[in-house]
């Protein structure tokens, strides 16, 4: 922006240079066919002309300037730091690349975990209760045993050395729980089934 206006500058000059040139020109022609007293009569008045009209002139000029065809077709150049992500922008685009199991499944020991879909049936293994607002623990070969009740898995989640008094082995189950519900699953299950439950899935990172 800056050289614009420079440029702008100097071609002003330059046209009141010229201007100011034709003038004292014309006033020299006219003070040697008159004489040497008409023609610094001649002189001063135009002088006096140009100093009462500079501003008209200046204006005129820059009017003329930016009419001009040559300086209209120079684009202005603005310098532009380089683009970067801001840090939520970049918080944006990550979750972007994270996915939802539709539906949601649950699933013994046997079972694939990853993302669930119509077609490929993996239990999800990021599961997030909207209740308690815990992550769903699982383990593989086990189930829970009968007595559980809320009270144990309220003030026991997540430390499985705690957990593990109330967990039998059964090979190909899977034991499930947050820190208010809590199932035993042995075959491919569909959450939706367990209305119960409020489970959902909490994305997975591709």
């Amino acid at each position: 922006m800056a050289d614009d206006f420079d440029r702008l500058l100097d071609e002003v000059e330059k046209r009141l240079y010229r201007l100011t040139g034709r003038g004292a020109a014309g006033g020299h022609r006219h003070g040697d066919s008159e004489g040497e007293e008409e023609g610094s009569a001649g002189r001063s008045a135009k002088l006096s002309l140009s100093a009462g009209s500079s501003e008209e002139d200046i204006d005129d000029i820059i009017d003329e300037i930016c009419n001009d065809s040559s300086f209209g077709k120079t684009p202005l150049k603005l310098k532009s730091s380089p683009a970067s992500l801001p840090p939520e922008s970049s918080s944006a685009a990550v979750q972007a690349h994270r996915k939802r199991c539709c539906p949601v499944y649950l699933g013994g020991s046997s079972s694939l975990c990853g993302i669930g879909t119509n077609i490929s049936k993996r239990t999800c293994d990021q599961l997030r209760c909207t209740a308690c607002d815990f992550r769903v623990s699982l383990f593989n070969d086990y189930i829970w045993d009968q007595s559980c009740d809320y009270l144990f898995f309220r003030n026991n989640m997540p430390e499985l050395s705690k957990l593990r008094a109330k967990m039998i082995k059964k090979k190909g189950a899977r034991a499930y729980a947050c820190q208010c519900s809590w199932r035993s699953i042995n075959e491919l299950t569909d959450l939706q089934t367990d209305q119960q439950l409020r489970w959902v899935c909490g994305k997975h990172t591709e």
